[in-house]
């Protein structure tokens, strides 16, 4: 489907596969999508999260998506506004209370009855957001949820199959609330008494949480006992209450659980029905400014200021300053802050767009020599429908909106010497997926796909009898701008723009070679610079392109087979088998395996050569299979250039940080003989950094021993160890350890393994084993 517009076009094609939900989606803004390329979607029985991965090991042409769940609590959440006795007697004195305007706004407020009674009782989530990258102990992201009775909880996903709740934030805030005596500060007038239900609405509005955002990761300084300061990473949770309140979390990296919270600070807004809440950070001459952009339900939309204590080179507002002030009644739905450029005037600038109503409301925000300059206007005409969902690509400050219809607006802001002013076009989702309503957009990190959640629409003016909630994904680019973001990539990482790695695998897994243009490129990066980065990526596109002329397996291979039963009864002692049988059940069962194991993260050269013994004939080999050996020495070639170059890196962590090589455990003298073991591998840094290392070994040679039986443990492989008796130990892709305990981690695309840092572990290795893979820039779990 195509949608054009002045200078612009969107070509928008469907994704495949459409993730159908268990639940249906509840909540204001029920789709996030977060840095590590994870979507949330919040139902109304749990949050489900869709991890979208670039998998090389996968032939299918299909976006590979691995699904978990966080579930929703099983009982209800009780704020807690005093003694449980007196709560139980205030409730019980409300609820039977002869004046109706008491008694009904007891009875039908969900904030003081979570649990039902006479109403349906609360169930689902109201909002999630992702916190940045790098937060938890994986150095991956967080995950806030908030449910629909008012409970906050944070969550991570630490073993990639179970989620895991790190603290409840609603609970530590209700007992923070209770030791201050419901004031947020000694200068506060007394509060009266709970039995008033005026003090009883008091309590419960200033801890019923109704949005919460992440503020990027910035640093503050710890002081040690010896008065020497070290620098720690921290994220700031601010958490928007009913009575208009903020509360400002922080917490110490990597969050581990209420330990690591560092403070909280509540900040009165002023604003009456607070709706919405966005970070609002901006950079000028090296100073970070730091503010809560907060809107109401009424319409007005303002910055308030926040004081951040020990965090290096951030400063405030000195006062709130309004963004919109008229009391229009056109409620704010959402609000995203965008930090751009501005050409003419050459420095940064933030730009704030909020959803008010079917309108577009934006404010354009600069710091110049005369002060803080606001511009703003409305974009109108957008939407018949009021905006439903909103979310905007950072890397370029292009908004996306959506209304109940299906209809998708793209909003593209073009700066103007005043001000700025937006090139819109419409994206009719009813040409992608025939006729839907949309509940929630959400647009990946790297603006290479939309994900939409969809409901079946109207049918010859009949509303659907069932309602399919299901998470569809649209492509925002083509193929050619994805491959030229990759290759001029500020942040040189392939994990974190998945999305466009996503589209170049598609793309030749299709049609079944890698475009000229792209190979040209890459090949002049490669000579041009020294990045590892463009050799991680030509080892992507080698591995893709060896996916694709791979064959299909015949059978479905989770399927069992009769044959293997057959198998296992001719094998057993007293059958009286020939051994040529014998002979021909193996080799059936090794070509199961190999089929069984070619999407479960086996190497490379394993399943390469089966799929060679399956294509090749007696006669001799086909063309198909020399490609693929071509192309498979191709690969090892790039795997050994980039095994090379991080063994250099180690090696230079081991010269910098050890006055004699006896006290690393690293396999030192092991390294250095392998790579100069290839005769045809002449680097001169290679060769200095090891002849330094060897004087300072000075003939000795400190060689690793197997933990079975004490013999020596030599270094002939990079992936494993092999002692005289046989016992092999898989060896870490990080430090090139053995690894010798059952218990090890793996990247997430089940490239490599990597060891546990252990406590005697000096500082340098601890911080070697936690970098990424070395071939596909993947975390390691």
């Amino acid at each position: 489907a195509a949608a054009a517009s002045a200078g612009f076009r969107l070509t928008a094609v469907r994704r495949e596969p459409a993730v159908r939900l268990q639940h249906g989606a509840s909540g204001l803004e029920p789709l996030a999508w977060s840095e590590d390329h994870r979507v949330s979607v919040s139902t109304a029985r749990s949050i489900a999260v869709l991890e979208q991965l670039s998998d090389v090991h996968s032939g299918g042409q299909d976006m590979v998506i691995h699904r978990t769940a966080v579930p929703a609590p099983g009982t209800a959440c009780m704020l807690k506004v005093g003694p449980k006795k007196e709560v139980a007697e205030c409730k019980e004195k409300f609820a039977s209370s002869v004046d109706p305007t008491v008694s009904q706004t007891f009875m039908l407020d969900r904030v003081f009855n979570p649990e039902g009674k006479s109403l349906t009782p609360m169930r689902g989530f109201k909002y999630s957001s992702w916190s940045p990258l790098g937060c938890d102990a994986n150095g991956r992201c967080l995950l806030a949820a908030l449910t629909m009775d008012n409970r906050l909880t944070i969550h991570a996903n630490l073993n990639r199959l179970q989620w895991v709740q790190l603290v409840d934030l609603t609970e530590l805030y209700g007992e923070r609330l209770f030791e201050a005596g419901y004031r947020l500060c000694k200068a506060d007038t007394p509060c009266g008494e709970l039995g008033d239900f005026p003090e009883f609405q008091r309590r419960h509005s200033m801890q019923a949480p109704v949005r919460m955002e992440w503020s990027g990761i910035c640093t503050t300084q710890q002081v040690k006992h010896n008065n020497e300061c070290r620098d720690v990473g921290s994220v700031l949770l601010a958490v928007l209450f009913e009575n208009g309140n903020i509360a400002v979390w922080q917490f110490q990296l990597p969050f581990l659980g209420k330990e690591s919270i560092t403070s909280c600070n509540t900040i009165e807004s002023g604003i009456s029905s607070p709706s919405v809440l966005s970070w609002w950070e901006y950079e000028h001459n090296n100073r970070k400014m730091s503010g809560l952009i907060v809107g109401s339900a009424y319409g007005p939309v303002k910055i308030i200021p926040v004081n951040l204590k020990a965090v290096k080179g951030y400063f405030t507002l000195r006062q709130p300053v309004v963004l919109w002030q008229e009391m229009d009644q056109l409620p704010v739905h959402s609000i995203k802050c965008i930090p751009l450029y501005h050409p003419y005037q050459k420095c940064s600038c933030s730009l704030v767009v909020a959803a008010r109503g079917p309108y577009v409301f934006w404010c354009l925000l600069l710091i110049s020599k005369a002060g803080l300059n606001v511009h703003n206007s409305h974009v109108t005409g957008l939407h018949s429908l009021p905006i439903v969902s909103m979310t905007a690509d950072k890397q370029n400050g292009t908004v996306y909106t959506c209304s109940s219809d299906g209809k998708v607006r793209q909003l593209i802001p073009i700066f103007t010497d005043v001000a700025l002013k937006f090139e819109h076009q419409l994206i009719k989702l009813s040409e992608v997926f025939g006729c839907v309503r949309t509940h929630g957009i959400a647009v990946s990190p790297c603006g290479a796909y939309l994900a939409v959640i969809t409901t079946e629409g109207m049918a010859n003016g009949l509303h659907p009898v069932n309602k399919n909630y299901q998470v569809q994904f649209v492509t925002l680019k083509t193929f050619e701008e994805a491959a030229a973001q990759l290759l001029e990539s500020s942040v040189q990482n392939l994990f974190r723009q998945v999305d466009l790695t996503d589209l170049v695998r598609w793309k030749i897994l299709k049609d079944k070679h890698i475009p000229q243009f792209l190979q040209e490129a890459l090949d002049k990066k490669i000579e041009s610079c020294g990045s590892t980065y463009f050799w991680r990526f030509k080892l992507f596109l080698l591995r893709i392109l060896y996916q694709s002329m791979q064959k299909a397996p015949s059978e479905v291979t989770w399927r069992p087979s009769h044959e293997d039963a057959k198998i296992l009864i001719s094998d057993s002692p007293g059958m009286g088998s020939t051994e040529d049988d014998q002979e021909e059940g193996t080799s059936k069962q090794a070509s199961k395996q190999s089929l069984g194991d070619t999407g479960k993260g086996v190497d490379i050269d394993d399943t390469a050569e089966d799929s060679l013994h399956q294509s090749s004939d007696t006669g001799g080999r086909e063309p198909m299979v020399e490609k693929l050996l071509e192309i498979q020495a191709q690969i090892e070639a790039v795997e050994m250039h980039l095994t090379r170059e991080h063994m250099k890196r180690v090696l230079g962590e081991v010269y910098l940080h050890t006055w004699i090589t006896e006290n690393t455990s690293i396999p030192t003298r092991g390294v250095c003989d392998f790579l100069m073991s290839d005769d045809g591998y002449d680097d001169r840094t290679a060769r200095v950094l090891i002849g330094h290392i060897l004087k300072k070994m000075n003939k000795q040679t400190f060689p690793e021993h197997c933990s079975l039986c004490k013999e020596i443990l030599p270094f002939t492989d990079r992936k494993q160890a092999v002692c005289s008796n046989g016992h092999i130990w898989l060896r870490c892709f990080l430090t090139y350890q053995s690894c010798q305990s059952l218990v090890y981690r793996r990247c997430l695309l089940h490239d490599s393994i990597a060891r546990h840092p252990t406590p005697e572990d000096p500082e340098w290795i601890k911080r070697l084993l936690q970098g990424p893979c070395t071939f596909c820039d993947s975390p390691v779990f």
